[in-house]
């Protein structure tokens, strides 16, 4: 095989593996660029690699991700950079098909969307590197507790107790109700309509009492620098950002992290992020991400 030829199955084969990568990276990092700066530094140590001696390319490639996004989150952490207000991830462009009908494999679907929601990686920022690397290589990609440990470099036993831990956490402090992806396509956009119109009698039928609602603006654009509770505290807000809505505002829809949402521009520049958790016929949490530098990459339309 020439030198040519042989970079160019190189590159195929990456592409190939490109979006579990990128899944695994972003699923470890919740940030969009820091995953694709690691899946582009996995290209160039697959490029620099002797391949004739890999025999599993996207186990190799999985284990090298990985590894670079641990020491990544590791150096993330070792700053303790402060951040201001509440801190959701990078909306992440997905396309499990909340919007479309239902697909025949719906359990595999909700499994994906769920290890990719804003819920699960909030609470996946609160475990060490390590403990984060172990649940989503389990959990979310079904990898078997001695391939996590020869990936991390760690015994076997030691990344099952990992998995335990990590697995109790995020069990006891997820969201206790669950909606199917219909209900909660058709109770978002309920509810987004009734945001969008500045209908606050239709906006409270759709919260629940106790519902809360999270902003992200990383102190760049105006929200609640704390959560908010109650109906009454969440519709008042949502009818006061109607009220000052200006001719320009548009609504797109879009499925981001496993699950339908609203993005609001204003002259064709992406502004607020919205997505609801919903359960029994209301919704539960309301997450907003208003940081600019989280909305630049929503900002092209999407076919």
């Amino acid at each position: 095989m020439t030198t040519d030829s042989a970079a160019e199955a190189a590159a195929r084969e990456f592409e190939e593996h490109r979006g579990l990568l990128t899944g695994v990276a972003y699923r470890m990092l919740g940030r969009v660029s820091d995953a694709e700066d690691v899946v582009q530094d996995a290209w160039l140590r697959w490029e620099g690699a002797d391949r004739s001696v890999v025999r599993e390319p996207r186990a190799y490639l999985v284990r090298v991700v990985t590894r670079l996004a641990v020491d990544r989150l590791r150096q993330i952490k070792a700053r303790n950079e402060s951040y201001v207000g509440p801190w959701l991830p990078e909306p992440y462009v997905t396309d499990f098909g909340a919007f479309a009908p239902e697909p025949a494999d719906t359990a595999r679907r909700a499994e994906l969307a769920d290890s990719v929601s804003f819920a699960v990686l909030v609470l996946l920022e609160t475990l060490s590197p390590l403990e984060r690397a172990v649940f989503v290589l389990r959990e979310a990609f079904g990898h078997p507790h001695a391939e996590i440990a020869a990936m991390l470099g760690r015994e076997e036993p030691a990344v099952r107790r990992m998995a335990v831990r990590a697995r109790r956490h995020v069990e006891e402090g997820r969201p206790r109700y669950q909606a199917g992806p219909r209900e909660r396509r058709d109770l978002t956009e309920r509810f987004l309509a009734a945001a969008a119109g500045g209908d606050l009698e239709r906006l409270l039928e759709v919260l629940a009492p106790d519902v809360r609602l999270v902003a992200d603006t990383g102190g760049r654009a105006k929200a609640p620098l704390r959560e908010l509770f109650s109906a009454a505290k969440v519709a008042r807000f949502l009818h006061g950002i109607r009220n000052r809505a200006t001719t320009g505002w548009t609504y797109r829809p879009v499925e981001v992290n496993g699950g339908p949402a609203y993005l609001v521009l204003e002259d064709g520049v992406p502004q607020t992020l919205v997505q609801a958790e919903v359960a029994d016929g209301l919704v539960r949490t309301v997450f907003l991400v208003r940081n600019p530098d989280k909305l630049r990459a929503l900002a092209a339309p999407r076919d």
